[in-house]
């Protein structure tokens, strides 16, 4: 007698469904029958736990970018389309990007998959930032002019609650707007808000470090500036780019990322990537504390934004480790960028021994070299 797997009892599908781990599983089990996508849709809100990042990989067709599972190790046969260009930010699934006119725009990737049936909700419009400089106005970079950028919630899903923040122009100050309630950006204007390196959203706050690692904690309520509040003076300066992200739901990471140039040339030359430190906030005594191991977690850092992934949800990726992808050098002027003469500076870091491997697939490494765009991680968010 054939197993009626169709009506299987409920309680035996849920406790299936709470030990999928991918996305893909999870979308699996949906097509299996009306019964088993019933059962998947009622515990949705599984599919917000499942943190594992993904690779987008622009490609030679204009507007279209494959995806690229790390995990799997496969690149999907799926076309994404959305613009070949640089995106500053990803949060809660949403790509951040800035468009000629200087405005911003939120860019869900999943519903842009070709023929989804959400691609018209795939698209949120923002209004144009403060009128650039001339240098700004005539150049061709204008998807460089926000710096980095982050949201505080599911512009969809949660848009009373969504906050969208950006580090903008040449003096790396921050700007926010509340949608569905702001008609305009509010600037932080102080001139010691200003050379922001990077901002995160965490509990109900922002966070954001400056160039000398100074450390803010900030709260937007209303449409005006916000009062920040300062966790850490200055630290110092050291050459590379910093990362802020969370881990483990409750831990505020710093990354310190080094890198050397061949020929000693930053603007012309080949950069190399040397390795990384990594720094844990103690909000009880205010001080960074340098960690050397990273335990069970996985960091996957980018252009767009940086994420943390317990191995725990995948034993598939290498724990105690780094993935990195080629990003935009903060000690080059933005006007120096010739495109993507850096897109080798991709790896592995093992922080226990200090060396580098190669990530991806022969496939995967030949896509992400050949492309004229910062490869970006985002964690999917699918919606059935």
């Amino acid at each position: 007698m054939d197993p009626d797997w169709k009506n299987l009892p409920k309680h035996l599908l849920d406790s299936v469904v709470e030990r999928l781990v991918l996305p893909s599983d999870y979308l699996r089990f949906s097509l299996v029958c009306k019964s088993w996508y019933g059962i998947a849709k009622d515990n949705e809100a599984q599919l917000s736990k499942m943190t594992i990042p993904m690779l987008l990989i622009a490609t030679d067709i204009e507007d279209t970018w494959n995806l690229y599972d790390v995990m799997e190790n496969k690149v999907f046969d799926v076309e994404i389309s959305m613009p070949n260009k640089r995106y500053c930010g990803c949060s809660k699934g949403w790509l951040i990007t800035v468009e000629k006119n200087f405005a911003v725009t939120l860019i869900n990737p999943f519903f842009r998959i070709k023929g989804s049936k959400r691609k018209q909700d795939s698209i949120i419009p923002l209004p144009p930032l403060p009128p650039p400089s001339k240098w700004w106005a005539l150049s061709e970079k204008y998807d460089h002019y926000v710096f980095r950028s982050t949201i505080s919630a599911d512009p969809i899903l949660d848009t009373n609650n969504c906050v969208v923040v950006v580090i903008y122009e040449e003096a790396n100050q921050m700007a926010f707007i509340r949608l569905g309630k702001d008609p305009t950006w509010t600037l932080i204007t102080e001139m010691k808000w200003r050379l922001i390196e990077e901002v995160i959203h965490f509990g109900d706050r922002f966070y954001a470090v400056d160039h000398w690692s100074k450390f803010l904690r900030f709260k937007i309520t209303a449409p005006s500036s916000p009062d920040i509040e300062v966790l850490r003076q200055h630290i110092g300066i050291e050459h590379g780019k910093k990362y802020l992200m969370i881990s483990n739901e409750k831990q505020v990471l710093m990354v310190r990322r080094y890198f050397e140039y061949e020929d000693e040339d930053a603007l012309h030359g080949q950069r190399v990537t040397t390795g990384f430190k990594i720094f844990e906030f103690n909000f009880d005594e205010c001080e960074w504390i340098e960690k050397n191991s990273l335990g069970d977690v996985a960091l996957f850092l980018g252009d767009n934004c940086s994420i943390s992934v317990p191995i725990s949800i995948s034993s598939e990726f290498q724990s105690n480790c780094i993935y990195f992808n080629h990003d935009i050098d903060h000690d080059v002027p933005v006007f120096e960028h010739t495109g993507c003469h850096h897109s080798s500076d991709f790896g592995v870091y093992n922080v226990n021994t200090r060396s580098i491997s190669q990530p991806y697939s022969t496939h995967a490494t030949t896509l992400v070299k050949n492309t004229k765009c910062p490869p970006i991680w985002v964690v999917p968010t699918f919606q059935l």
